[in-house]
């Protein structure tokens, strides 16, 4: 399913991971060698865990549910943005807002909030308050755009939640494996991968590096979208196929009931 090559992940750096004496033992199985003190990922299992990666993602996508995109650091913030919205999923790229998932409905609410401002603003009404009070108003929605507006459509807990860098969103990690929420993430040599139901060893500081990493997951959710779309194209063609098939019996079953009265009004000649 993944068409990332081995060639695609060294030339973006995949393979670097942090100095020895930071490495997190539970990454052994994923450190190709060290050299000159800095840990080597084996980008072989990297290419394995993006296509295990990829696989979930593309049913979750085709199940129409969503995955919740968090990366916070610098060099994440441009690439997830602009990748994760031309496949339509949430993210956050700004600070986490904490109790966004275990408290999810009161996010909600701000996100209202949110709107109930918009509507404000669009109204005449917005014209009759002081001009203070408009400038109040209009800060206030521009600090809840930049915190909550690329969640803004997300009307339920995600499906699943994708992290750059576990360490950084460790708030994050830790509210979605409190409510079993399946995790995807980027894991450095620093990092537990025991942690993360799909981790994808991989150099999560440079930003070549994430986003090979992160067009491989897109790829996979457009892939499942479209299979989506296919199927429910499909199914209203069956729909409507079977719609016509009920009309045309209902027809004909009325063809034949006219024929019968016609045949039992007929006189008899005898």
């Amino acid at each position: 399913m993944s068409n990332v090559k081995f060639e695609e992940l060294l030339e973006a750096g995949c393979h670097f991971g942090h100095l020895k004496r930071k490495w997190n033992p539970a990454m052994a199985p994923y450190i190709f060698m060290e050299k000159n003190g800095i840990h080597i990922i084996d980008l072989y299992k990297t290419m394995d865990k993006i296509e295990d990666a990829c696989s979930a993602a593309k049913s979750i996508a085709r199940s129409g549910r969503k995955i919740l995109f968090v990366a916070t650091k610098k060099q994440a913030k441009e690439t997830v943005a602009s990748m994760v919205k031309e496949v339509n999923m949430p993210y956050v790229t700004e600070r986490w807002p904490g109790g966004m998932l275990t408290n999810f409905f009161t996010i909600r609410k701000a996100v209202k909030k949110m709107s109930d401002i918009d509507r404000l603003i669009e109204s005449p009404q917005f014209q009759n308050i002081s001009k203070r009070e408009r400038l109040q108003i209009s800060r206030e929605r521009a600090k809840l755009e930049k915190n909550l507006g690329s969640i803004s459509d997300l009307s339920r807990l995600p499906a699943a939640v994708f992290i750059v860098d576990i360490m950084k969103e460790h708030i994050a990690l830790a509210e979605a494996r409190k409510l079993a929420i399946p995790t995807f993430a980027i894991v450095d040599t620093n990092s537990n991968p025991n942690l993360v139901d799909y981790p994808i060893p991989a150099n999560d500081d440079a930003s070549k590096s994430i986003a090979v990493v992160l067009k491989a997951i897109c790829d996979a959710i457009r892939e499942g979208q479209a299979e989506r779309e296919m199927n429910k194209d499909r199914m209203e063609e069956e729909i409507a196929e079977m719609d016509n098939e009920t009309v045309e019996e209902e027809n004909n079953d009325n063809r034949e009931g006219g024929k019968r009265r016609r045949v039992s009004r007929k006189p008899n000649n005898e």
